[in-house]
């Protein structure tokens, strides 16, 4: 069975991702098809007897589902290549502008030492190509213990923090 990273641990991957989705295909009970297709087709949320999560490629601008974040399960963002770095925005967007609090998920091109910028971005979920190791890849999740930045795990930037 396939796996993801979720809160910082191996998991089996429960859903059926899909490339594409038609009106009047039989999904799995939980399922991730295209953002395209799904606002083609959103009254698949109340239709559908699992879950429905979608997928957006890094041209697609995620306030299109602003009327549906909080019905929908997981959102995953995909990473057509290593050097692509929109799925960064895009999630920084879902988080803390649209406030979506379900799975947040990074596919596609996803690479060991790019989860921790990931998840400062609002991951919370990644799925790595079939070859790659997770166990190994989840000690990217640890490369740095401080970081100066604010981000989406932490809002404030380390200067604004005080020592005591």
């Amino acid at each position: 069975m396939p796996v993801i990273i979720k809160n910082q641990t191996v998991i089996s991957d429960t859903y059926t991702f899909y490339a594409t989705y038609t009106e009047g295909d039989v999904l799995a009970k939980h399922s991730i098809i295209p953002v395209d297709d799904f606002l083609a087709n959103p009254s698949l949320l109340e239709q559908h007897p699992g879950t429905i999560g979608v997928w957006l490629d890094s041209h697609h601008e995620p306030e299109a589902l602003s009327p549906y974040l909080h019905q929908l399960a997981v959102i995953a963002v995909n990473f057509p290549s290593f050097t692509d770095g929109r799925g960064y925005s895009i999630a920084r967007i879902i988080r803390e502008r649209l406030g979506y609090q379900g799975e947040l998920r990074a596919i596609g091109e996803v690479l060991h030492d790019q989860l921790f910028y990931l998840k400062r971005c609002g991951f919370d979920a990644f799925k790595l190509q079939a070859e790659k190791d997770p166990e190994e890849a989840l000690r990217g999740l640890n490369d740095f213990s401080v970081s100066y930045q604010a981000a989406t795990d932490h809002p404030q930037p380390l200067f604004r923090h005080r020592l005591h």
